[in-house]
């Protein structure tokens, strides 16, 4: 029985993380109409839990990358060193 249980908690769980990897924007706003339902009800540390975090950047939705910071490029080839 507990197995049951175990296996169905990793099941949701996966679901819910691919949910948000495939569907971004729906599962943001799926997110954030929850948070407002447990927020009108009172569960404040719910609502807080619940709520989506903020895209950094522009969300890297576009050719720009969502840090400001400039990335380290390695060249194509590198020379392997033996010891």
């Amino acid at each position: 029985m507990i197995e049951i249980l175990i296996v169905t908690a990793l099941v949701l769980w996966s679901m819910l993380v691919v949910f948000k990897k495939v569907f971004p924007n729906t599962s943001s706003s799926v997110f954030q109409k929850l948070s407002d339902a447990c927020a009108a009800k009172g569960w404040q540390r719910l609502a807080k839990w619940l709520q989506p975090g903020v895209a950094a950047g522009c969300g890297g939705n576009c050719a720009c990358p969502v840090s400001e910071k400039g990335s380290d490029v390695k060249p194509a080839q590198q020379a392997v060193k033996w010891k």
